[in-house]
């Protein structure tokens, strides 16, 4: 008797272990996958960007590729219940897992250039890229729990009680790689540790199943934590790069001018020369609106105020403006204090906030308030409904102006006519201003723009002024359906506009505007 009863407690500790070491299996899988989503999108953002479309294929297909795991998982493990090849199986995702930082850089080098010259190249990228980087491991991962369902079962009067405890560790693994990676680890230690410190966790549990004897592999995946990571996207002339909560960052210098990039690195969302405070682009026409006013500019509020380039330019145009600088991510501010001139106007005060709140919860009238806080090529929706310009209304002076840059494209005014008929819903007067081929400003004020005689502008400004009288259009109609923070689908109309120019041949380079001598 004394014999059995200690071969049947043996026989419960075993089991209780057992199932402690598939639990524990199971969270980390889920954590493992969810870690891999977010950091997939830090990977592909800096060469496709992090539009609705890139986004719908990354989670498209991680959950396409956690269904296929569950579907083999399942029948796997009725033809092969066996522990020892559940600790393979997540190995295996591990190793993938790790090799994902050192493989995704020349893959998406080759990948992004091949597909350049394709009018979805976006669409078609991103699609392939999370196929061929992100869907092995993940499948792999998806096998897990079904497979620790088919090991942990005892009878069938248990099944449900043991399916929903394991499926939801699975889900509590998920949650805790989404915002444990979003919001800790990628800030902190960047992607390439994200993802080689979920390989090494992951590779951890599988040798609880598979014996110590694997533990050298899980430390030698460790010791890739060591590694340096490389650039995040190669690129020509970086000066700088890093990665924040928000996006990859990166400044590029080259012929003396440099370049602030965001995300997918096709848009400059920054420019600086060491001899002039002009750029010839689209910054430069935010230093002809004061032109419209019947004053001098005293407050002045920049919503996407990224490196600073306006603000630079405004201490030397209209030294007499107090600015505040509003930019939702403070690496961006670094880096354009260290690299951009950001610091150059002494009466510029920057705010790490997001546009919207920073208005609500400010007091300052302002006489001008500019808005460039988007993401390329999208405005957030929440800067481009009723509500926002009703906010941002409140916050000018009389005879003040709000202007935003909108983006457009040849033939296709969809985004810029909607948004400055919403916005004609709470201003007297709205008018547009085709700055460059694919930038619009779009230009709001409490009565009629003033336009004030030739002379009165910086005199080096007097060109960009002379086009801003010439190709002022308006005044522009209130729209029929105008945007809300219920609908507003900005998205929607900016990929339609993007994919149907570009199917049409175009050409997304950006022209330059004039500068003016």
């Amino acid at each position: 008797m004394t014999s059995t009863a200690a071969q049947a407690r043996a026989s419960g500790e075993a089991r209780s272990r057992s199932t402690a070491a598939l639990s524990a299996l199971v969270f980390g899988a889920g954590t493992g996958a969810l870690a891999i989503e977010i950091c997939a999108s830090r990977l592909l953002a800096p060469y496709y960007g992090s539009s609705t479309i890139v986004w719908a294929n990354l989670i498209g297909l991680v959950l396409a590729s956690l269904a296929l795991g569950y579907w083999l998982g399942g029948r796997l493990a009725d033809r092969r219940p066996s522990i020892h090849l559940l600790g393979l199986i997540v190995l295996a995702a591990a190793l993938l897992v790790a090799a994902i930082p050192f493989v995704s850089t020349p893959f998406l080098d080759v990948a992004a250039g091949g597909l350049d010259e394709l009018s979805a190249g976006a669409v078609i990228g991103s699609f392939f890229a999370t196929l061929a980087l992100f869907a092995p491991p993940v499948t792999l991962l998806g096998m897990v729990s079904p497979f620790a369902i088919r090991l942990a079962l005892d009878d069938l009067d248990s099944a449900g009680a043991v399916a929903g405890r394991l499926y939801a560790l699975s889900t509590a693994g998920s949650l805790l790689g989404t915002f444990l990676s979003a919001l800790v680890t990628i800030p902190l230690l960047g992607t390439q540790r994200t993802l080689l410190g979920s390989a090494v966790l992951l590779a951890l549990a599988a040798c609880v199943l598979l014996g110590r004897r694997w533990l050298l592999l899980a430390l030698a995946l460790a010791a890739l934590l060591a590694v340096p990571p490389g650039a995040v996207k190669a690129a020509r002339g970086v000066i700088h790069e890093t990665e924040s909560r928000y996006q990859f960052v990166q400044v590029r210098e080259r012929d003396g001018v440099r370049r602030l990039y965001l995300n997918e690195g096709i848009a400059v969302h920054s420019l600086w020369r060491a001899d002039t405070v002009l750029t010839g682009g689209v910054w430069d026409a935010f230093l002809a609106v004061p032109a419209l006013l019947d004053r001098p500019p005293r407050r002045v509020a920049i919503l996407g105020n990224a490196g600073g380039t306006v603000a630079r330019a405004y201490g030397v145009f209209y030294p007499d403006a107090a600015i505040d600088g509003v930019e939702i991510d403070p690496a961006v501010t670094q880096a354009g204090r260290r690299y951009l001139g950001l610091g150059d106007n002494p009466r510029l005060r920057t705010h790490d906030a997001d546009a919207r709140p920073f208005l609500r919860g400010s007091s300052t009238r302002y006489d001008l308030i500019f808005v460039d806080a988007y993401r390329q090529p999208y405005v957030p929706f929440y800067l481009s409904t009723r509500e926002f310009f009703r906010l941002a209304r409140q916050r000018l002076r009389p005879g003040g102006l709000i202007a935003l840059n909108v983006a457009t494209v040849p033939g296709d005014r969809r985004l810029a006519s909607a948004l400055a008929g919403t916005l004609a819903h709470e201003l007297e007067g709205v008018y547009t201003w085709q700055a460059l081929r694919f930038n619009q400003l779009v230009i709001g004020t409490t009565k009629q723009p003033r336009r004030s005689a030739p002379g009165a502008e910086p005199a080096r400004l007097r060109p960009l002024v002379e086009l801003l009288r010439e190709q002022l259009r308006g005044p522009v109609a209130p729209s029929a359906v105008p945007w809300t923070d219920d609908r507003a689908p900005v998205e929607w109309i900016t990929d339609r506009m993007i994919v149907e120019f570009a199917a049409r041949g175009g050409d997304l380079d950006e022209l330059p505007l004039p500068t003016a001598p």
